[in-house]
């Protein structure tokens, strides 16, 4: 991931830094949608030229086309590559690329100005909120994507190739206003060797759990690190035990903002369990005051047997990982009584890419994205990345990195147990104070009921703002 915000791309991502952007200067952005811009085409998409099933939004070919993409964790080579395609096709365009992580700081001006790029992968600790931006209108409704011919089957429509998960990601305010573009698993974990050389397997039960932990401190290495300064990192750990012992009902009645979500019991065995971790002495000491980066690398040299993480965290480490390290995925343990099996994962489609409102050259935003949603191009992610996309089949005969492998195990073998997150990205007042509430339980700095109520009271806080547009999940 890149920056620690890219949980969400991580789904983890979605994540709407509303403190970052007021601290910028963002209450103008608010306004930007009535600000400058291309008022041709402005709600349409069209781009001038005859729309056909090769060309379903019109794009005139030597219009230029504006990217920016956040070079975190996943880094911009697919996006060069994507781009490559969409020159393939349209010979006389020229496309302006632009990888960076500061999203915010380059692109709020240009929204202010009403000069936006014409396609943005919106992601990292600076991204713009996607909650201000879709209330204030700033974003191209994506149905006219979903319903466009496939690029691999123009029989076929490009939601009808898309994983079921892609199109409820999509969804903001009512409308499919962002492409969620990776498959993003989230777990624990290993270096398969290390395993290997000492003979341990990871554990199914809690009691498992704690056995195989007490080895591995025996032998010298810290079972569990964390990326202490990021609590959404173990903040998932806690998340998915609790899901899998309470079942999805857990998980759809916090995003629903249910009164006492929070507060259920499996939220609080889940939370008592991370705290039986560090009371044990099981969590690698200072891990707390890590960043994600600090901490990965802590992992990779041996020092820490498992990490949380996403499935973007192999191409993260691979400048700093052994060459023999083998980045490998797998399940949290289940609590007694818990209703879902172990292999369950939670899973989200991350990574906002998104086309603005204003953009000059919307038609081929759109296309653009269409693009990616073929095989070619979402095979060439995850042969570039390591993890894989919304696509279905995309992965078909593409040999996968360890950390790829695995991912796609557990995708599988979770099936429609597989579950999902989205409070975080749908209520920005949730994002950032929850991360924190999830790091001073890591650090047993507050107990489970502590824990429980606090996150409570920011989901009912947040209910109760009239600015605040509630969703549900059924």
């Amino acid at each position: 991931m890149t920056t620690p915000d890219n949980l969400s791309r991580r789904l983890f991502l979605q994540r709407a830094a509303v403190g970052t952007l007021l601290a910028t200067g963002g209450g103008t952005l608010l306004s930007a949608c009535a600000s400058g811009g291309s008022d041709s085409d402005s709600s349409g998409g069209g781009g001038g030229a005859e729309k056909t099933s090769e060309n379903p939004f019109g794009v005139k070919g030597s219009d230029p086309l504006d990217v920016v993409i956040f070079k975190g964790g996943y880094g911009d080579d697919y996006a060069k590559a994507h781009e490559d395609l969409y020159k393939k096709k349209f010979s006389e365009t020229s496309i302006k690329h632009a990888g960076i992580t500061d999203i915010t700081p380059q692109l709020q001006p240009r929204f202010n100005g009403g000069n936006p790029p014409d396609v943005i992968d919106n992601s990292g600790a600076s991204l713009l909120p996607m909650s201000t931006l879709a209330t204030s209108g700033q974003l191209t409704d994506l149905t006219q994507l979903f319903d466009a011919p496939s690029v691999d089957d123009p029989n076929k429509k490009v939601r009808d190739t898309l994983e079921p998960i892609a199109l409820e990601a999509a969804m903001l305010n009512g409308k499919p206003l962002v492409l969620e573009y990776v498959l993003t698993v989230y777990a624990i974990w290993y270096n398969k060797p290390l395993f290997t050389k000492h003979g341990w397997t990871p554990a199914k039960t809690w009691a498992e759990f704690l056995a195989l932990c007490e080895e591995i401190k025996k032998a010298g290495i810290a079972p569990l690190a964390h990326q202490g300064k990021h609590g959404n990192y173990i903040g998932g750990v806690v998340m998915d035990m609790a899901v899998k012992h309470g079942g999805h009902d857990v998980i759809k009645a916090i995003d629903s903002l249910e009164p006492n979500a929070w507060k259920h019991e499996s939220i609080k065995l889940a939370a008592e369990a991370l705290l039986e971790l560090k009371g044990k002495g099981y969590i690698m000491q200072g891990t707390e005051g890590l960043d994600h980066i600090q901490s990965q690398t802590a992992w990779n040299q041996g020092k820490a047997a498992f990490i949380p993480s996403g499935s973007w965290l192999e191409n993260e480490q691979k400048t700093v990982a052994p060459k023999d390290f083998e980045t490998t995925a797998t399940y949290t343990p289940l609590l007694d009584g818990s209703k879902l099996p172990v292999d369950v994962a939670r899973i989200a489609a991350g990574e906002n890419f998104i086309v603005p409102e204003k953009a000059k050259n919307k038609a081929g935003g759109l296309e653009y994205l269409r693009i990616m949603l073929s095989k070619e191009a979402a095979g060439k992610f995850t042969e570039l990345t390591g993890s894989p996309t919304i696509v279905k089949g995309a992965t078909e005969g593409i040999k996968l990195s360890a950390g790829a492998a695995s991912s796609d195990a557990l995708i599988k073998s979770g099936g429609t147990n597989n579950w999902t997150q989205y409070f975080a990205g749908w209520y920005s007042t949730m994002d950032k104070p929850s991360r924190s509430i999830y790091a001073e339980l890591a650090a047993a700095r507050i107990s489970a009921d502590e824990f429980c109520n606090r996150m409570q009271k920011l989901a009912d806080d947040t209910a109760k703002d009239p600015g605040t547009k509630k969703q549900t999940r059924t």
